[in-house]
């Protein structure tokens, strides 16, 4: 981890102390997902409530400009002006570098048709089921760490070779069994933990900008 994205987990332990305690399980989460975007895979994102919108949320700071600006390759804006000569330097001009994410959550045709046709839980694991390929990542929301929703995903992702990442909170519980890290923040009230997912994820988010984006002109 280079010094400049570390600096970003040192400041949200300075700023929120009770996220010392997890603080090597958010370095291990940023691990697993500069690896699988090192290695051009993606992430898919699901929750419930509050964590469904944070799943929202997420997507929002991977797939756009969070705190830096994300040029496109030159290679590609190159090809952009070749293909068109009025929209391609608005496009080479405009188009922001991404890290591919998908919120599970924001599909509602898909999610209301799977919900009554079939089993309403598992209509997060339908699309990992189909979204998901090796060496993706799985990022399931819950405070509890027991909606049964998160956990069939999760099982279907470990099924399809994707890493799974728990953002729960302090207590034990059953999503932290099929992850490969679980970030347990350090309260046991549904609103207060939602109140630290925020800035976990936020740092998260930063650190992996810096690391693909920082390093731009």
């Amino acid at each position: 981890m280079e010094e400049r994205t570390r600096q970003n987990l040192d400041l949200l332990v300075e700023r929120y102390p009770v996220l010392g305690q997890c603080r090597d399980d958010i370095a291990s989460a940023y691990n697993i997902l500069e690896e699988a975007y090192a290695a051009g895979r993606k992430l898919l994102v699901a929750g419930n409530g509050g964590s469904a919108a944070d799943s929202e949320h997420i997507v929002g700071e991977l797939m756009k400009e969070f705190k830096l600006k994300r040029k496109i390759f030159s290679a590609q804006a190159d090809r952009l002006m070749k293909i068109d000569a009025d929209m391609g330097p608005v496009l080479a001009n405009n188009l922001q570098g991404t890290l591919p994410a998908i919120s599970l959550v924001g599909e509602p045709a898909l999610s209301t048709a799977f919900m009554n046709d079939a089993v309403p839980e598992l209509v997060f694991a339908q699309q990992v089921n189909g979204y998901g390929k090796p060496g993706d990542v799985f990022l399931g929301i819950s405070t509890s760490g027991n909606s049964k929703n998160v956990l069939y995903a999760a099982v279907t992702a470990k099924s399809k070779g994707l890493k799974v990442i728990g953002l729960t909170g302090q207590k034990k519980n059953k999503l932290e069994t099929f992850a490969d890290v679980c970030i347990h923040v350090g309260e046991t009230e549904t609103y207060k933990i939602q109140e630290l997912h925020l800035p976990v994820y936020h740092c998260l988010c930063m650190m992996l900008e810096d690391h693909f984006f920082g390093n731009q002109d």
